[in-house]
């Protein structure tokens, strides 16, 4: 089982998306931390992040740094792979 980390971005992040789909992510988060790779895609653009779970029209950007699932990003699926 993986720690999960949740950064400041991440949060602000979270708190922009409905109340219902908040809660979804949530417990998927929690749920997949047991086994990421499992449910986890590597991107190809390692900028944002090394890897994504895809929930619904959601994606959570993350990376694994020892037992620390780091959470960087939430958001929906046009606008997370954005660099601003």
């Amino acid at each position: 089982m993986f720690k999960v980390v949740i950064t400041n971005r991440a949060i602000s992040d979270l708190e922009k998306i409905d109340k219902k789909n908040q809660d979804i992510i949530i417990l998927k988060i929690k749920e997949y931390s047991s086994n990421p790779f499992k449910y986890s895609a590597k991107l190809s653009d390692p900028r944002i992040g090394e890897y994504r779970f895809r929930i619904g029209k959601y994606r959570i950007v993350f990376d694994i740094d020892g037992n620390n699932l780091i959470v960087l990003r939430i958001g929906h699926r046009k606008n997370i792979y954005k660099i601003k």
